[in-house]
């Protein structure tokens, strides 16, 4: 569905002999996409029970649609939504160079928050990677367009007319996320924007209407989520800044206290996140991400809340030219400037009178903002850091251990492949082969793979392909299309700490 109206993906879909539609208008954008291409098959002399919904920049598993349809055995079943997966990194993990260490930052909320959601009957529409009853987006009059997030408003009307929405917690899609930062807060300012409208326009979680009790808590949830959290991460740094620049006392109590009182508390909270989550949570990594779109989320939210009609939104940008070092420098500028003035904050009371005398003013206090100083400079300074959005290269690759073949001069070397891409592989196995090579590769399904070795490594080798079209078209598939999950999906902070510290110094 092309709202572009573009002929190269006309050209691109007849030649894969998919099917191509596009409109003459562009109302409402993506859920009016949507919305058109569900009436013109409603008219088809068989139109379909079920649809499936993927963004253009999503790739389901060969075993997507059996999967899903599994869970429509309820006649109340209106939409199954599975969980979103990246086979490239967020802006965050890139640019600290923490990918493989480091799950993306929607991780939490499709591992986490959704299955829960899901145990209590409320689970939503996430727009991509879901299947719908035909049926039931009849019956509420096709997808909503009163906000900005569709999806959500889709199961929130679907609930209210006695349909479910379930979730399959599986990796069966897999997709592109965003690479550029402005493209990641443009994206999260729009959620953001979309719930609001919800709150205000559709679905107060104060007002009865069709919903249950739990699916008003569960906007209730997510109002305050975004409402505060971001607002939030925007005082954090403020406040230290207010004592240090005009002696104004915002902590009120003994470092005993903190200790006794506000430290374990903490900790309990931190472990018990990440025993739930996989070791998903940690401090300096969360407090980053959510300052980094602090601001323009908090403006979402207060437009959202305090101003009715339609809100501009643009869709996330993806792909372009991602091979050179950009220096983000308007997201920049705000934490440089918070940087210094909380460096500076630190350091002038202490050594003068230059603005006031802090030691008669806190006691204590000077202490705990002392320590929350030091710690919001080390959050600034990742900030500044993911500003700086290193090269990208156009090369997904995926651990797929299977057993291969490398053939070289007739003689066969048998060894396992550890990690697929596109124009290569890594592989383990074979011994006493060097640099440079040449033979064939026959990996499962894809036999006959002009290949060279292009390095040795500690465990084997690095290969370079040279496939033919019809042999890159299966890697490609291969690398997209099985059930496996792109990514991973729990932390290890060993490992990002030596990753972040590579990146910082580097």
């Amino acid at each position: 569905l092309d709202d572009g109206a573009r002929n190269w993906v006309r050209q691109l879909c007849e030649l894969h002999e998919i099917g191509y539609l596009a409109r003459s208008d562009k109302e409402h954008a993506k859920a009016g996409n949507i919305n058109h291409a569900l009436r013109a098959r409603a008219r088809d002399p068989a139109p379909p029970i079920f649809v499936a919904v993927l963004d253009a920049d999503f790739v389901p598993h060969a075993d997507f649609i059996e999967r899903t349809l599994a869970l429509f055995h309820e006649p109340s079943v209106a939409l199954v939504q599975t969980p979103q997966h990246f086979f490239n990194p967020d802006p965050i993990q890139h640019n600290l160079g923490i990918s493989t260490a480091y799950p993306d930052e929607q991780r939490h909320f499709f591992d986490n928050v959704e299955p829960a959601r899901d145990a209590w009957g409320i689970a939503i529409c996430c727009g991509t990677s879901s299947v719908m009853r035909v049926q039931a987006v009849e019956q509420i009059g096709w997808i909503p367009t009163q906000s900005v997030t569709e999806d959500f408003l889709l199961t929130l009307k679907l609930a209210e007319n006695g349909w479910q929405t379930v979730y399959l917690n599986e990796p069966l899609t897999e997709g592109l996320a965003p690479e550029g930062l402005k493209e990641y807060i443009t994206q999260r300012g729009r959620w953001c924007l979309g719930l609001m409208q919800i709150v205000r326009n559709s679905y107060s979680p104060f007002v009865m209407r069709g919903l249950g009790l739990m699916h008003r808590i569960g906007i209730l949830d997510s109002l305050l989520y975004w409402v505060s959290t971001f607002p939030f991460r925007l005082a954090s740094l403020i406040c230290p800044l207010l004592y240090w620049w005009f002696g104004i006392t915002i902590v009120n109590a003994s470092l005993v206290e903190i200790i006794s009182y506000y430290i374990p508390y903490y900790l309990m909270v931190l472990v018990s996140l990440n025993w739930l989550s996989k070791g998903l949570f940690v401090p300096l990594l969360n407090d980053t991400a959510q300052l980094i779109a602090a601001w323009p989320i908090s403006q979402a939210a207060a437009l959202g809340l305090l101003t009715s009609g339609s809100h501009k939104f643009s869709v996330t940008a993806k792909g372009g030219d991602r091979t050179k070092v950009i220096v983000q420098w308007a997201l920049m500028r705000p934490f440089v400037l918070l940087l210094a003035l909380t460096i500076g904050g630190l350091i002038v009371p202490l050594n003068s009178d230059f603005v006031f005398d802090t030691s008669a003013t806190a006691g204590d206090g000077t202490t705990v903002v002392m320590f929350w100083t030091v710690y919001n400079i080390l959050v600034l300074f990742v900030a500044v850091v993911v500003c700086i959005e290193r090269p990208r290269y156009d090369r997904p690759q995926r651990q797929i251990p299977e057993p291969i073949t490398l053939v070289i001069q007739g003689e066969k070397h048998r060894g396992w492949l550890l990690n697929l891409g596109r124009g290569g592989a890594r592989i383990s196995g074979p011994s006493g082969l060097s640099a440079g090579a040449a033979g064939q590769l026959d990996l499962p399904g894809i036999s006959g793979v002009d290949a060279h070795v292009a390095a040795t490594t500690r465990d084997g080798y690095r290969i370079k392909f040279s496939p033919t079209p019809e042999q890159r078209a299966k890697i490609i598939k291969k690398l997209h299309t099985e059930s496996a999950m792109p990514g991973t999906d729990r932390g290890n902070i060993l490992q990002m700490i030596r990753e972040l510290a590579r990146a910082l110094t580097s």
